[in-house]
């Protein structure tokens, strides 16, 4: 499930942050169900569970997961619901993108191109 790329940018907590996002968002973990153990995912990414700890640490503070003493950590009822907002809030990075296009002169025609491009992947993440 989870996958380590270690040419990317991003720190290893930052991608295990990002793909449990991705999968709350597209339904691959749902509402209460239990996140993969620290020791687990530890085990089958070969890092440091410190590592994992710190991301769970993350998603628990920002009210995606909660933990049960002894049990493990849960996907958050309203998981889901506060990604979507915190996504909302991107919309200005694409006002302020959109705005960089024009002034470079791309066609309005490619970039709405580009958004429904990216909107008919989300199926496909689905899937």
């Amino acid at each position: 499930m989870f996958l380590i790329d270690n040419q990317s940018r991003l720190a290893v907590y930052e991608q295990i942050i990002a793909q449990a996002e991705r999968f709350i968002l597209t339904g691959i973990l749902k509402s209460d169900e239990m996140m993969p153990s620290v020791r687990s995912l530890s085990l089958t990414l070969a890092i440091n569970p410190n590592t994992i700890q710190k991301a769970y640490s993350d998603l628990e503070r920002r009210g995606i997961t909660y933990t049960v003493k002894g049990k493990g950590s849960f996907v958050s009822p309203s998981a889901a619901e506060i990604l979507s907002r915190e996504r909302l809030k991107e919309l200005d990075r694409v006002r302020s993108l959109s705005h960089e296009l024009a002034i470079a002169g791309i066609d309005k025609k490619l970039v709405y191109e580009a958004v429904d491009k990216g909107y008919s992947e989300k199926g496909d993440e689905q899937n």
